[in-house]
This record gives structure tokens, C-alpha cells and sequence, in this order.
């Protein structure tokens, strides 16, 4: 799996940390950081947000994930959803978490960098990849709606 990850000011810290936490325990992952590269306070989260989205497509592979970060997490879901493909979903409790992987299919999480710790975010993205998709007829309908509607 090839995770990228993104952050503004607002989710810095955070993604800077949640980065080591992944490189010490999924050594099987790829971890590549779309910036920020360093903190700055007044930088913006759509250029980071859709250059993290883009590259979550931009590969064939399905295995692809995307995390972000911003003060809310909302910011980062809005700017990534618009990038075609993308699945983005803010996760803020564990039955999201699990809700989004299982029937969702998100391949782009969100985080708010102000409202949750890194033991949080660990247990939500924990949750996540662990999770197995659901592949129910009426998830797999729904999801194939979402794709030909972007397709039209």
C-alpha cells in the first residue's frame, strides 16, 4: 500500500508525527509526503489537498490511501472530493472509521488537526485498515453510482 499524506498549517504537526508513527509500524507501507514541508502559518489546504488526491488516482492500484490534514478536516474533504476518483471522508470516531472502509470505500481520510490527538487519529486510521470492504450488492450499486456520475 502507498499511503501519501498532506497537511496545511493546521494539521502540520500532526501529520509530522502520525508520518513517524507509519514509518515505525507498517515498514510494508510507502509513505510519501505531499506537504507541507514545513510550517507555515499562512500556506493553503486546496494546492495541498488536491496534489494528495491526485496522486491517490493517478496510480492503477486500488491499494492507494491518502491522509489529510487541516484545522477542521473539513477544508481538505471538501477541496479533495472534487478531484475525479477520490473518496474522501473525515473520520472523527471509530464507527466512521469502519463505516467508510466498509461500505464507502474511502480511499482519502481526513483529520482535524485541532480537534484530535494522535492517539486518536492512530485508532481511527487503525480501525480503518482493518476494516474489510463490504462488497454487498447494494454497496457495490451505490459506489458504481457515485463512478458513473462522475463519468457523465
Amino acid at each position: 500500500m502507498k499511503i501519501y499524506l498532506g497537511s496545511d498549517h493546521g494539521g502540520f504537526e500532526l501529520k509530522e508525527k502520525f508520518k513517524e508513527y507509519i514509518n515505525r509500524n507498517y515498514q510494508n507501507f510507502e509513505v510519501e509526503d505531499c506537504g507541507a514541508f514545513s510550517y507555515d502559518p499562512n500556506d493553503d489546504y486546496p494546492p495541498i489537498a488536491f496534489r494528495t488526491a491526485e496522486k491517490v488516482v493517478a496510480e492503477t492500484s486500488n491499494d492507494n490511501l491518502g491522509i489529510l490534514l487541516c484545522r477542521s478536516g473539513s477544508g481538505v474533504v471538501i477541496a479533495a472530493n472534487k478531484v475525479k476518483g477520490v473518496r474522501a471522508v473525515e473520520l472523527y470516531n471509530e464507527r466512521i472509521a469502519a463505516h467508510a472502509k466498509s461500505h464507502n470505500r474511502a480511499n482519502l481520510l481526513a483529520f482535524s488537526g485541532d480537534c484530535l490527538s494522535l492517539l486518536e487519529m492512530i485508532s481511527f486510521f487503525e480501525i480503518f485498515i482493518k476494516t474489510p470492504q463490504d462488497s454487498s450488492e447494494r454497496h457495490e450499486r451505490r459506489i458504481n453510482q457515485i463512478i458513473n456520475y462522475e463519468n457523465r
